[in-house]
């Protein structure tokens, strides 16, 4: 197993990450032609004759690659050509002869992946890195203006900025309710202001086996991207003829933000293989790299907390992870982006001190303080449209929270849209008085015995 390391490279800190530049050669793709054959030949197989254009563009590779491949399976009688334009053999449709169809089902029951050419599992390891978390600049101007919807203590303000500067593990804490996952989308929203967008490929390739990563349920394209970038044929011909392009098998994201919780279990951690496709989807923390990863409700898990620990004890000292193939075998992949662990449970009862001292920042949200409660509270009146009214949490105080019930930064949000939709209702204009944050108390806090 070849060990994973950064290659010598030390990144500047204030530079974006640089986009992978399109292959020129089949060399340069990192792929076999062999490799190439199999994957056109399924293409061909599933999809049916194709246009040089849109073989190219569903492969993701630049036509005078494709075309080596193609002109092989030509000679071998595995692929016959029609006829096209004067714009020469982009232009041409690309059929499977009878001998090419069976080869191409032999080739399926091997692996029935159809997609995106997979880049190599250095190259990946190589972006990430030059797009690792710790290669934002991270200033307390910069940080404040991506919490300004949020009302924070200066003192919890002054430990996120570290955490963020370290990539480290982070360890919060503390009663439900009080803007833990709020922190760190907020968290995963200064990445993307100040960090720029990142690449993430379509597959990789690790040990002759494809692994997906792109995942649209996770990962947010570019504006400019769209997701589904259109183009017009002539464009897209004049991109997959010339060089110096960006390498379009990688997409342009924002940095991710993936929330797990409770339904968090073991497998979800390796490689999810499909027996029928033969290739896999890399695991949530995989996608997660060069963004954030919030694993929310630690110790509620499927699984044991100290099973999920034990999971993640070297990834968290050594920042790479190994993950399995079907085989047995074993390679490792970067472990680059902001874990976050958030609990509502006592952490004494979940972890030992060997992880502690593997979480290197530790942040405690109690709690609001009255003054902090009242800056929630008038925040979320105003977004509401809301009148300020000192008298409703005056209400809340004397009726609650000074006789046991502890306040909760969730209350703000909770009650004043209940008040709202008693107002729509009664078709009454929606306000803020003392009697109706009163109702809205009642309806919202009971007490089950």
């Amino acid at each position: 197993m070849q060990q994973l390391k950064r290659s010598g490279m030390d990144w500047d800190n204030n530079t974006l990450p640089e986009a992978p530049s399109a292959p020129e050669t089949l060399k340069q793709t990192g792929l076999t032609l062999g490799f190439l054959n199999d994957l056109i030949l399924r293409v061909l197989y599933t999809r049916g004759g194709m246009l040089g254009l849109d073989l190219s563009r569903l492969l993701c590779l630049p036509f005078k690659i494709v075309e080596e491949a193609l002109t092989f399976l030509k000679n071998e009688k595995c692929v016959e050509v029609l006829g096209g334009d004067l714009i020469g053999r982009i232009s041409y449709r690309f059929n499977l002869t009878e001998l090419g169809r069976r080869r191409a089902q032999e080739v399926l029951k091997q692996c029935a992946y159809v997609g995106p050419a997979p880049v190599p599992l250095e190259d990946y390891v190589e972006q990430v890195y030059r797009q690792a978390v710790t290669s934002i600049d991270v200033s307390p101007d910069s940080l404040r203006a991506a919490f300004a919807h949020l009302v924070v203590s200066e003192d919890l303000f002054n430990a996120v900025g570290p955490a963020i500067v370290s990539g480290k593990s982070v360890f919060i804490y503390g009663p439900p309710g009080n803007g833990k996952t709020a922190m760190a989308q907020s968290i995963g929203a200064f990445m993307n202001s100040c960090g720029g967008e990142i690449f993430v490929p379509h597959a990789f390739l690790a040990e002759h086996n494809i692994v997906t990563v792109f995942d649209r349920a996770v990962h947010e394209t570019a504006e400019e991207d769209g997701g589904e970038r259109l183009e017009d044929n002539e464009a897209t011909i004049r991109r997959l003829l010339n060089t110096g392009t960006v390498d379009p098998r990688w997409v342009k994201i924002k940095r991710p933000v993936i929330v797990t919780g409770g339904e968090l279990n073991l497998p979800m951690l390796d490689l999810k293989y499909s027996p029928e496709a033969n290739y896999y989807q890399a695991p949530m923390h995989v996608k997660a790299n060069g963004g954030v990863f919030l694993i929310d409700d630690f110790g509620r898990q499927l699984c044991s907390p100290k099973e999920l620990l034990n999971r993640w004890i070297v990834p968290l000292e050594n920042r790479i992870d190994y993950l399995s193939l079907a085989s047995g075998q074993k390679f490792q992949v970067p472990f680059e982006q902001l874990t976050m662990f958030s609990t509502n449970l006592d952490p004494k009862d979940l972890v030992d001190d060997a992880f502690l001292r593997r979480m290197r920042h530790k942040l405690e949200i109690n709690a609001p303080k009255r003054d902090i409660y009242e800056r929630i509270f008038n925040s979320y009146s105003k977004r509401l449209g809301m009148n300020l009214c000192p008298q409703a949490i005056d209400y809340m105080y004397e009726n609650y929270y000074d006789r046991g019930r502890c306040p909760r930064a969730s209350d703000c949000r909770d009650l004043l849209e209940t008040v709202q939709s008693i107002c729509r209702f009664r078709r009454m204009p929606v306000q803020l008085t003392r009697d109706l944050i009163a109702e809205a108390a009642s309806s919202f806090i009971r007490e089950f015995k």
